[in-house]
């Protein structure tokens, strides 16, 4: 996650008095306002739990009214702070520093605690509608999701909620994974576009934990509705020989064999992103990246308009970063800590292991880049688990607070997808993936990697996990 405060704003409180609000930005979107004191309020809480020693440092209190150039100072000093507090592997995964978030969240868009019904769609299309309170966390609305759906509870950390942007083209976007530190219903209805959803959709890459999931029946229904969802989006590559397979499986009602021969397939398992701009293997080069198999997959259009595919290996990045910066709105002004508008980039970079002696930094120009990022993130997490020998189901297994939610709804079926060659006429103006970047063609490409692909898979020797994961920036 990327935490920032790219402005102040000055309000007035229910007094009439004027204070100064520090806006947190996670992902280049408003997360929540905030003052000094109660930034201060939560320093001291983690200072008594934790420590001078663990803390970062925090802005001193000031006597006088602050100048604007001190608000600016003050404003500079609390991003490093938050963004230290989260990078930190303890403090940053508190539920001292979630709850506050989540509150301040609650706080600042005015919502107030009470149920609500919300609805949550599956990959098929079919939504699945929840009795929840306002206030309740990610894990709360996953788990009464899980009930809803009869999900059974060892089986609940491996699905995860995703905010996702329907589009002008038909398209639609991952925005990113829902986090612990905020409340779904705020931060769909925040957005105030019917244009977001929060979508239920696995959160593991290795395709070994599918056996997992399909020894259930609602599992193995959900895993099967997303995977004929990917086929129909072109995530996953079909052939006509393949596609007649699948929809022989289908009609049988073969849902394991029909995902055992999509695993199989290229891409199966993998998320696609919207297409973007990267340095590599030149500036300015437009790329469609996708992440699954402990890979960034490239689609590069270089700007002699030929085309190359190619893979970065989690396991060979030293370590990535995520930045962003503002550009002015045309006609806003350039004072940060005005109310000026202001459009955030983001940037993510890793540093490669190109050959055996040489690392090279490759960046990704894209909204979504905090999303890669905790893709990545999550690949390597899974890394160190099969390392460590830890087991993945009960490292899925998320920790419940108090006990689980116990909602009055009554369950809901998981509904079949339609044949892949029969789709359901709500979705007919669905723009699959090989259409909508007609203009980036790839169907010249390769499945193999030739002398002319850009790929790490030709290196040799093997890199060890250094440095990994520093995506919090």
């Amino acid at each position: 996650m990327h935490f920032s405060i790219p402005e102040t704003e000055v309000r007035s409180d229910e007094n009439g008095s004027t204070y100064v609000a520090y806006n947190i930005h996670v992902n280049g979107v408003l997360h929540c306002r905030v003052r000094y004191s109660q930034l201060l309020g939560l320093h001291e809480q983690i200072k008594k739990e934790y420590g001078n020693n663990v803390v970062p440092a925090f802005p001193p209190k000031k006597i006088f009214t602050l100048t604007p150039a001190e608000v600016e100072q003050r404003r500079e000093q609390l991003e490093k702070y938050m963004q230290a507090v989260r990078q930190d592997p303890i403090l940053g995964s508190t539920e001292m520093f979630n709850s506050f978030l989540r509150k301040a969240q609650q706080e600042t868009q005015q919502i107030p605690t009470e149920e609500v019904q919300l609805e949550i769609y599956l990959s098929s299309g079919q939504k699945v509608k929840v009795n929840i309170l306002t206030s309740d966390q990610t894990e709360d609305v996953l788990e009464a999701v899980a009930s809803k759906l009869d999900l059974p509870e060892e089986l609940v950390g491996y699905f995860s909620l995703f905010l996702l942007q329907e589009r002008g083209d038909g398209g639609c976007t991952y925005v990113r994974k829902l986090q612990e530190f905020e409340l779904p219903y705020v931060s769909v209805t925040s957005l105030h576009s019917p244009d977001y959803h929060i979508v239920l959709r696995k959160s593991y890459w290795d395709t070994a934990y599918d056996s997992d999931v399909m020894d259930d029946s609602v599992g193995l229904n959900l895993l099967y509705a997303q995977t004929v969802s990917d086929i129909e989006w072109g995530w996953i590559l079909v052939n006509k020989e393949q596609h007649r397979q699948l929809k022989s499986l289908q009609e049988k009602g073969s849902k394991k064999e029909f995902i055992r021969l999509a695993q199989t397939l290229k891409y199966y398992g993998y998320i696609k992103f919207d297409p973007c701009i990267t340095d590599f293997p030149e500036k300015g080069c437009h790329v469609i990246v996708g992440a699954g198999n402990n890979e960034l997959n490239f689609h590069v259009k270089l700007p002699s308009e030929q085309m190359k595919e190619g893979s970065f290996k989690v396991t060979r990045m030293r370590c990535w970063r995520v930045t962003s910066f503002q550009v002015p709105v045309a006609n806003g002004t350039a004072n940060s800590s005005s109310s000026s508008k202001c459009d955030v980039k983001l940037e993510l970079a890793f540093e490669y292991l190109m050959s055996k002696d040489r690392l090279q930094w490759v960046t990704i120009t894209s909204p979504q880049a905090i999303m890669m990022s905790i893709c990545l993130q999550s690949m390597v997490d899974e890394l160190m688990v099969k390392k460590s020998g830890r087991s993945i189901k009960k490292q899925m297994q998320k920790k419940r607070l108090n006990g689980s939610l116990h909602r009055s709804d009554s369950q809901q079926a998981v509904k079949s997808p339609p044949l892949l060659d029969s789709p359901d006429p709500s979705r007919e103006q669905v723009v699959k993936l090989s259409t909508k970047l007609s203009s980036v063609s790839l169907r010249g490409l390769s499945s193999s990697n030739s002398a002319s692909d850009i790929s790490g898979n030709d290196f040799h020797g093997n890199y060890a996990f250094e440095g990994i994961g520093d995506d919090d920036l």
